[in-house]
């Protein structure tokens, strides 16, 4: 549900979508194969099965093994939560986890990652999941926020409107909504692929501050050389320049752990750098 608008303007979310969904293993392997654009024959040479047996597991004629959904899930780049789905279509139990964050089995991920993000200070770094809630943070992320519209931060903050919502970065920094579209591209792409519609409603949201922001004129400011993008963030001791990294983990097994993903943003000039210490150690005094 999107925040309500602290300036007044008015939000436009994408209205859920009601689309027949398929249920049976075949019907899902024929969604997914559609999806990514291939015909039997592709999907059938990709995956070194016989075009006239995929062509009865699609329409129900023949049931899969557990070892042909896996590989054909596989030669699809069908995601973790999904292949859960169709293995479970297909009458097996479904290969993949989705612990909460906060289980005990995944403390041995949270330390690390809280580790990566301590290693980071004094430069701001976070956790998002596929949604991009934010997860965790740490301290110097403070500078993101210093600032930023209150209703912005009610729990669970959503980064992507963080982002792109006026009242969000774009009013402490350079960064206005039009900045944001090589994300906005990226997730919208991604949207698609995973078919996530409720990542495609942010997405859908987070164009309308973007086109809003397009009509007043304002061009996104960025400061970079050429070589990446980079933006100003306000703090107490002076504009600190900034570009981001993306990460996310290499070989997830758990749905959860595969949606996160880890943004640090460093500084982009020595000037900056310095500055980023000097906010840490105003802080620890």
């Amino acid at each position: 549900m999107a925040l309500p608008p602290p300036t007044g303007q008015a939000l436009v979310v994408a209205t859920p979508r009601a689309v027949a969904q398929p249920t049976s293993a075949g019907e899902l392997l024929r969604f997914w194969r559609q999806r990514r654009r291939m015909s039997q024959l592709d999907l059938a040479v990709a995956a070194e099965v016989s075009t006239k047996h995929l062509s009865f597991v699609e329409t129900g004629k023949a049931r899969p093994s557990r070892q042909l959904l896996v590989h054909l899930a596989d030669a699809l780049a069908v995601p973790l939560r999904e292949r859960n789905r169709l293995l479970l279509a297909g009458g097996f139990a479904p290969p993949h986890r989705e612990r909460p964050f906060q289980d005990r089995a995944m403390q041995p991920l949270r330390q690390a990652l809280t580790a990566l993000l301590t290693a980071h200070e004094p430069n701001p770094a976070l956790i998002v999941n596929a949604h991009w809630e934010l997860v965790a943070a740490n301290t110097a992320a403070d500078l993101l926020f210093d600032g930023v519209h209150p209703d912005l931060l009610t729990p669970p903050v959503n980064l992507l409107r963080l982002f792109t919502h006026p009242d969000g970065l774009p009013r402490i920094s350079t960064a206005t909504p039009v900045c944001s579209r090589p994300l906005i591209d990226r997730l919208r792409r991604q949207a698609h692929e995973e078919t996530d519609d409720a990542l495609l409603d942010l997405v859908t949201e987070a164009e309308q501050h973007l086109i809003a922001a397009e009509r007043t004129g304002r061009e996104p400011a960025w400061t970079g050389d050429g070589v990446m993008a980079t933006f100003e963030l306000t703090t107490r001791l002076g504009p600190v320049r900034l570009f981001t990294v993306i990460a996310t983990l290499g070989a997830p097994l758990d749905v959860t752990a595969a949606d996160l993903a880890v943004e640090t943003f460093l500084p982009a000039d020595p000037q900056s750098g310095t500055r980023l210490r000097a906010l840490a150690a105003d802080r620890e005094r």
